[in-house]
């Protein structure tokens, strides 16, 4: 389950309700927050969402500002501060997918480039093997 942690009051109670009830615990952030104010709280999470889009709709294009958040966070990941899988969401498609996964995403959320091609499974195939070329080694 991921939340966004702009809408959580206690994010960190959140989490560990979360997991107590049976559930990982994710949680996101928007393209405007910045990742510093929320580095204690990931502690508690098993996943980090960064929006490269604001949330609503599909199909919006990506904000590559978004990536040093994400570079952050696979520091952090790298070096052992954090515990947790990096997640994209928003614009991820043929054209961003391998800025993305240099800077180091794990998990790659792609709505309208899959949906909207003709063959999803291909699309799907042509996206990871995108993401698998460019991904560093860790």
């Amino acid at each position: 389950m991921t939340v966004h942690v702009e809408a959580a009051n206690d994010p960190v109670m959140l989490a560990k309700n979360l997991r107590a009830a049976g559930s990982k615990a994710g949680l996101s952030v928007k393209p405007g927050t910045p990742l510093e104010p929320h580095l204690d709280t990931l502690k508690h999470y098993d996943t980090l969402l960064i929006m490269s889009v604001e949330p609503g709709f599909g199909g919006q294009s990506f904000i590559p500002d978004v990536l040093e958040k994400v570079r952050t966070a696979r520091r952090l990941v790298d070096t052992g501060h954090l515990t947790l899988v990096v997640e994209i969401d928003g614009g991820i498609n043929a054209a961003t997918i391998e800025q993305a996964a240099e800077a180091g995403v794990d998990c790659f959320v792609a709505g309208s480039a899959v949906y909207g091609a003709e063959d999803p499974g291909k699309a799907v195939a042509a996206l990871r093997g995108q993401a698998a070329a460019a991904r560093p080694a860790h």
